[in-house]
């Protein structure tokens, strides 16, 4: 649950930087953002929840 919530804040900064910026239009972002929040109610969420909770544990397991 940490994960995503992370990654929510995340996709929201650069959200509204890339709106801030000029990178993206207002429109396109509400676009965007509705697509997501609709995408995550169909049954391809899980399988999207799954490949960024591998994501994660593989940058968690690289070392340096």
């Amino acid at each position: 649950m940490a994960i995503s919530i992370s990654a929510v804040v995340l996709l929201a900064v650069v959200l509204v930087v890339m709106v801030r910026g000029g990178a993206i239009k207002p429109g396109p972002a509400a676009v965007a953002v509705l697509f997501g929040f609709f995408l995550a109610s169909t049954g391809m969420a899980p399988t999207i929840n799954n490949f960024l909770n591998s994501v994660a544990e593989t940058i968690n397991n690289i070392r340096f």
